[in-house]
């Protein structure tokens, strides 16, 4: 018997297979929407990051054009502190020029005028003060006073373009009488700076000094067994008297000079002859004939004969044509040093004199 062929019908599938090509379905859906989100993904990861990277670099630059503005804001506040500062001082100049002018435009002219002559006759008398000081002065380089009557000096010749004083400074300065001589020499150099003898002799150099010659030169040697210059190292040299602070300075080094030892002539004469050009005027303050010449004694004591020898030798070392003034305090106990001295004063053509205790 001939079988019936069987229809075929959807709902004949088994369920088993129906769930499998369901499932299979779903699995095709989610692989097809997971590949497509990763892609947007990606996609809009790589636009953010190129933004980032264009908001760092304007970061960056504004930083930079920061710092510059920074350092303009800087030199701005200077620029306005020193800006301040110019416009407050101009302000005070104005204000300091308003007083003047208020000053000079005030009311009362009468007073302006009154005061103007005041100012005049002030000025006027100080005029007056200064010419009668210089007529005091004469043409003296520097000023000396002292208490003495000094008027009444006037053989001493002063004149001459490179004078040389001679200043002793031996022991014998320190007083007029052996026994003052023997008690001051065993004190102290400050007491011995201060006798009378010596102040005498150092106030007579300052007086000369004083009446020098503007334009001419001049040295200061002290002696007694060998000889310096005032100021220390300018030996042989000529100094300026119009250098008025060089010749306070002299005065200055005198002042700390103390008397001791002996007295040779002969070596300040000998001492002479270094100097170049020679001097054309020598003034030598002195107490008495010299006690020794170019080499020591040979005992302590010497009689008037051989210092009057001792005086002759060194007369004939002395440079020839040049005149000696000798001012001389003499001492007792040199009766020979008066009449020696003047004889060498009048050879030289100089000046001989024997001033009074109260001089200069």
């Amino acid at each position: 018997m001939r079988r019936k062929q069987r229809r075929f019908s959807t709902f004949s599938l088994s369920f088993l297979d129906i769930m499998s090509c369901g499932f299979g379905a779903v699995a095709l859906i989610f692989l097809i929407i997971k590949h497509g989100s990763d892609h947007e993904i990606e996609i809009e990861a790589e636009n953010l990051s190129a933004e980032v990277n264009l908001l760092q670099e304007e970061v960056e630059f504004g930083q930079e054009h920061l710092v510059q503005a920074r350092n303009t804001l800087d030199t701005t506040s200077d620029e306005l502190a020193q800006t301040q500062g110019l416009a407050r001082r101009i302000l005070e100049q104005i204000e300091e020029v308003k007083g003047n002018i208020a000053e000079v435009d005030s009311v009362d002219e009468q007073e302006d005028i009154k005061r103007l002559r005041d100012k005049l006759k002030k000025l006027e008398q100080a005029k007056k003060n200064l010419e009668k000081e210089n007529k005091k002065l004469g043409n003296n380089v520097r000023k000396y006073i002292g208490d003495g009557d000094r008027q009444y000096l006037t053989g001493l010749r002063l004149g001459g373009n490179r004078i040389l004083i001679l200043l002793d400074a031996s022991a014998s300065m320190l007083g007029d009488e052996l026994i003052k001589i023997i008690r001051a020499r065993n004190m102290s150099s400050r007491i011995k700076r201060q006798t009378e003898k010596w102040r005498r002799a150092v106030n007579t150099v300052s007086w000369l000094t004083a009446q020098l010659p503007p334009d001419s030169r001049y040295q200061i040697y002290t002696f007694n067994t060998s000889f310096r210059a005032a100021i220390a190292g300018t030996e042989d040299r000529w100094l300026n008297v119009d250098d008025r602070d060089q010749l306070d300075q002299a005065i200055k080094e005198l002042n700390e000079i103390v008397p001791e030892n002996g007295t040779s002539l002969e070596r300040v004469f000998n001492a002479i002859h270094a100097m170049t050009p020679l001097p054309d005027n020598i003034i030598l303050i002195t107490d008495g004939l010299p006690t020794q010449g170019m080499k020591p004694p040979r005992g302590s004591t010497i009689s008037g004969r051989n210092r009057r020898n001792l005086f002759k030798s060194a007369v004939k070392v002395l440079p020839k044509n040049i005149p000696v003034n000798i001012i001389l305090a003499p001492m007792e106990g040199d009766p020979f040093a008066a009449s020696e001295f003047w004889k060498l004063a009048m050879q030289t053509q100089g000046s001989f004199l024997a001033p009074s205790r109260d001089w200069p």
